[in-house]
């Protein structure tokens, strides 16, 4: 299964490159060649539904890694679609289907992950529509979920990744999608047990407090949108 699930990404990791262009910057001095310890994949602005085209940016050895050791947390309305529901799961070996509550689906995520997994995630746990507001109307900000995630790791590294956004190409609730488009994102990669270094971890929701305000304030800094 891991290797029918590469090739399908390969392929579609391939055919995204002819149909967008991709400007990539990075807030380190220099990229990150080698993606071997990258255990963390968190994606900032989450705007489209067509974000899985941001793959094209990852090397095929994590994407080889990812197919089979990947573990995505996906909305459960968005699983729940006939089509969408389908592709989504095709692209992980586990992809668990949450609510946005803090309730049982999102413990047997924190259930499914071990010292193997590849986790990735949208920490907004929603997406923005063109009115800058989520689909309820409520501002956008980072969910504590991803606190959970990084108080169980300890090794590896953490690459955040600031979308540019993509309502441009394909905004919630359209079907079109406008191809030949220009799409921006910015890499960022620290060591998890670095990252974590900076608060106290002693205390769950300090901790937790933290690293929403923190996430959001490098969300505003890095991230080439601006509509904020």
């Amino acid at each position: 299964m891991q290797l029918a699930r590469f090739i399908l990404i390969a392929w579609w990791k391939i055919f995204c490159r002819f149909f967008f262009r991709y400007e990539v910057t990075w807030v380190n001095e220099k990229p990150l060649k080698d993606w071997r310890d990258v255990r963390l994949y968190a994606l900032f602005h989450h705007t489209s539904l067509f974000e899985p085209i941001f793959i094209s940016t990852m090397p095929f050895s994590f994407i080889w890694r990812g197919c089979k050791h990947a573990v995505v947390p996906a909305a459960d309305k968005t699983m729940n679609r006939p089509i969408v529901g389908k592709i989504f799961s095709l692209m992980a070996p586990k992809m668990v289907s949450i609510t946005r509550k803090k309730d049982e689906t999102w413990s047997g995520f924190l259930e499914n992950l071990d010292q193997q997994s590849v986790i990735c995630i949208a920490p907004e746990g929603r997406m923005k529509r063109r009115n800058g507001l989520d689909s309820k109307g409520q501002p956008m900000s980072v969910r504590g979920g991803i606190s959970d995630i990084l108080l169980g790791m300890e090794e590896g590294l953490v690459m955040w990744a600031y979308s540019g956004g993509l309502h441009h190409v394909q905004a919630p609730g359209e079907w079109k999608v406008r191809f030949f488009q220009t799409v921006q994102l910015t890499y960022h990669f620290m060591p998890i047990r670095e990252y974590k270094a900076q608060f106290d971890t002693s205390d769950p929701k300090k901790f937790k407090l933290a690293v929403v305000k923190d996430l959001e304030a490098r969300m505003k800094q890095y991230s080439k949108n601006k509509d904020f």
